[in-house]
């Protein structure tokens, strides 16, 4: 099982962030929600904050007004300024 994923983070300009990431917090309309490794094919519309937990505990923050998250065999990519 891996430990960690892969998580690229783009917007109309290019790549913004990318790494790799012990967790991925975001929020939908339904409210908070946790991408962890393993995590079941998903994707959603995003809004106002994410969160990456990195492998070093850290965390990173990147405010959204909008964007697509979309996780695929424990690779997440997110798509920001989509609406």
């Amino acid at each position: 099982m891996p430990d960690l994923l892969t998580v690229i983070i783009r917007d109309r300009k290019g790549v913004v962030w990318e790494g790799e990431a012990a967790a991925v917090t975001g929020r939908n309309v339904k409210g908070p929600f946790d991408i962890l490794p393993e995590h079941a094919n998903f994707i959603s519309i995003i809004s106002k904050k994410l969160i990456i937990k990195t492998p070093d505990k850290k965390s990173r923050e990147f405010n959204v007004e909008s964007g697509i998250l979309q996780v695929r065999e424990n690779k997440v990519m997110i798509y920001l300024g989509v609406k």
